[in-house]
C-alpha cells in the first residue's frame, strides 16, 4: 500500500492546555491511495469504439464490454506509469456517465451484475491509513485519494445509474445487498471530504429505492455511531451520516416506532459527549429537532439528556449547547416547556453566571428571541425566583460591561413582565445581602476576637504579661 512520508512533528509550539502537548506544523494536502497494481509491466487496454458511433442494437453489448474495462485499476502513485490508459479509462467512464444519462434501452438484466461489479472494483478498497498517528480533523489537513480522477466519475456514473428513470430495484437488489451496503458505510471513514460527499448522495439514493434494505442500513449506522462514542471516537464521515439520517427522521410515519425512539436518547444525545462535536454538530442538532418536531413528547427527555452532559470545562462546547437548546425551544410547545422550565432555568443561571465572555453572551441573547420570550413571560413567577439573584449580581459585579449591558436589558424586561414580584424579589435579595454582610462582619469580630485570645494566651505563657 502506497503512502507518503510524513514529516516529524515539530517540537517548537508547545501548547499544554491543548489535547496534544506538540503540535505538528501545517502539512500541505497530501495524497495516497489503497488502490495499487502487484504487477510491474504496463496496463494495455484495447479502444473501443464510442457507443455513439455504432447502431442502437449493437449499444448493449459495448456498454457491457466498456463496463469491463473499466475494472481494471491504475496506481495513482507513480504519476508517470499508464498515462495513455489512464486518460483512455477517464474518458470511457466520462463517456458512460453520459450515456446513462441521456439513453434509453441500455439497462438489460445483464448489465446490472456488470455495472455493480465495475462500481465494486473500483471503490471498495482498504482505506489507506492517516498520514498522522493523530489524525486531528479540526487541525490537520486530510489525506486526498490519489486515485480521484477515475474514482469521481466512478462515483458520478453509480449515482446517474440509480436516478435512471429505467432502474428497476426489483432486479437490482439481487446484486446490491447487505454486503454492498456494509462496504459502502466503511468508505464514510474515507479522509477526503469529496468522497463522502458523493457517498452521502449513493447510500441517499439506496435507502429511497431499496425498502428491505432501510431497517439494516439504519441498524448499521447506529452501530457505528455506538463504536464511534463508546470505543474510538474515530470516524471521518459522522457529519455525512447524520445528514442523510436528518432525512430519514423527517420521512419517519407517526407515531414514532420504539426503535427510532431509542435510536435518539441511547445513540444521539450521546454523541454530545465526544470531543470533536463542532465537526458534526450542526447536523447533529438538526436530527435533534427533527425528532421533536414530530412527536414534542419527547422534548423532556431529550432537554434531560443535554443537562445531564452539559461540558463542565469547554466553554466552546458549551456555546454549542446553547445553540443547540435554543433551537430546541424555538419548536418547544408551551405544555412541554412547563415540564422542564425549572430544570432547564437552573442551567441557563449558571451559564449567565458565566465568567466565560462568550457563554454568559450567548445565554443572554436567549431574550432577544421573541418566542422563548413569551414562554418566559407566561411562567415568570417560576423562572424569575430561578433567575433573579444571578442576574442582579453580575449587574454590580462583572468584569465585561458589555455582558452587563445585557443583564440590565435582561431585568428590565423581566420587570416590565410582573412588576410586583420583580419588587417582591429586590427587596428579598437586598435583605439577604444585609444579612449576610452581617454575618460576614460578625464572623470576622469573631476571628479578631480569636486571634487576640490566643496571642494574650502565647504572652502569657512566655512570662511577658502577668497570668
Amino acid at each position: 500500500m502506497s503512502s507518503t512520508a510524513t514529516s516529524p512533528p515539530s517540537a517548537d509550539k508547545v501548547d499544554g492546555f491543548s489535547r496534544k502537548s506538540v503540535r505538528k506544523a501545517k502539512q500541505k494536502r497530501s495524497q495516497s491511495s489503497s488502490q495499487f497494481r502487484s504487477q510491474g509491466k504496463p496496463i494495455e487496454l484495447t479502444p473501443l469504439p464510442l457507443l455513439k458511433d455504432v447502431p442502437g442494437a449493437e449499444q448493449p453489448e459495448l456498454f457491457l464490454q466498456k463496463l469491463q474495462q473499466c475494472c481494471t485499476l491504475f496506481d495513482f502513485m507513480d504519476t508517470l506509469s499508464d498515462l495513455k490508459m489512464k486518460e483512455y479509462k477517464r474518458s470511457t467512464l466520462n463517456e458512460l456517465v453520459d450515456y446513462v444519462t441521456v439513453s434509453r434501452g441500455y439497462l438489460t438484466e445483464q448489465a446490472y451484475p456488470e455495472v455493480v461489479k465495475m462500481v465494486s472494483y473500483n471503490i471498495f478498497r482498504t482505506l489507506p491509513p492517516s498520514d498522522s498517528n493523530e489524525f486531528d480533523p479540526e487541525e490537520d489537513e486530510p489525506t486526498l485519494e490519489a486515485s480521484w480522477p477515475h474514482l469521481q466519475l466512478v462515483y458520478e456514473f453509480f449515482i446517474r445509474f440509480l436516478e435512471s428513470q429505467e432502474f428497476q430495484p426489483s432486479i437490482a437488489k439481487k446484486y446490491i445487498d447487505q454486503k454492498f451496503v456494509l462496504q459502502l458505510l466503511e468508505l464514510f471513514d474515507s479522509e477526503d471530504p469529496r468522497e463522502r460527499d458523493y457517498l452521502k448522495t449513493v447510500l441517499h439514493r439506496i435507502y429511497g429505492k431499496f425498502l428491505g434494505l432501510r431497517a439494516f442500513i439504519r441498524k448499521q449506522i447506529n452501530n457505528i455511531f455506538l463504536r464511534f462514542v463508546y470505543e474510538t471516537e474515530h470516524f471521518n464521515g459522522v457529519a455525512e451520516l447524520l445528514e442523510i439520517l436528518g432525512s430519514i427522521i423527517n420521512g419517519f410515519a407517526l407515531p414514532l416506532k420504539a426503535e427510532h425512539k431509542q435510536f435518539l436518547v441511547k445513540v444521539l444525545i450521546p454523541l454530545h459527549t465526544v470531543r470533536s462535536l463542532s465537526l458534526f454538530h450542526a447536523q447533529l442538532a438538526y436530527c435533534i429537532v427533527q425528532f421533536l418536531e414530530k412527536d414534542p413528547v419527547l422534548t423532556e427527555p431529550v432537554i434531560r439528556g443535554l443537562l445531564k452532559f452539559w461540558p463542565k470545562t469547554c466553554s466552546q462546547k458549551e456555546v454549542m449547547f446553547l445553540g443547540e437548546l435554543e433551537e430546541i425551544l424555538d419548536v418547544i410547545e408551551p405544555t412541554q416547556f412547563v415540564k422542564i422550565q425549572e430544570l432547564l432555568f437552573k442551567q441557563i443561571s449558571r451559564c449567565v453566571s458565566s465568567p466565560h465572555f462568550q457563554v454568559a453572551e450567548r445565554t443572554l441573547y436567549y431574550w432577544n428571541n421573541e418566542y422563548i420570550m413569551s414562554l418566559i413571560e407566561e411562567n415568570s413567577s417560576v423562572i424569575l425566583p430561578i433567575m433573579f439573584a444571578s442576574l442582579y449580581r453580575i449587574s454590580k459585579e462583572h468584569w465585561n460591561p458589555a455582558i452587563v449591558a445585557l443583564v440590565y436589558n435582561v431585568l428590565k424586561a423581566f420587570m416590565e413582565m410582573n412588576s410586583v414580584l420583580f419588587d417582591e424579589l429586590t427587596a428579598t435579595y437586598k435583605s439577604d445581602r444585609q444579612r449576610e454582610k452581617k454575618k460576614e462582619k460578625e464572623r470576622e469580630e469573631l476571628w479578631k476576637m480569636l486571634e487576640d485570645l490566643e496571642l494574650k494566651k502565647g504572652l502569657q505563657n512566655d512570662g511577658i504579661i502577668p497570668t
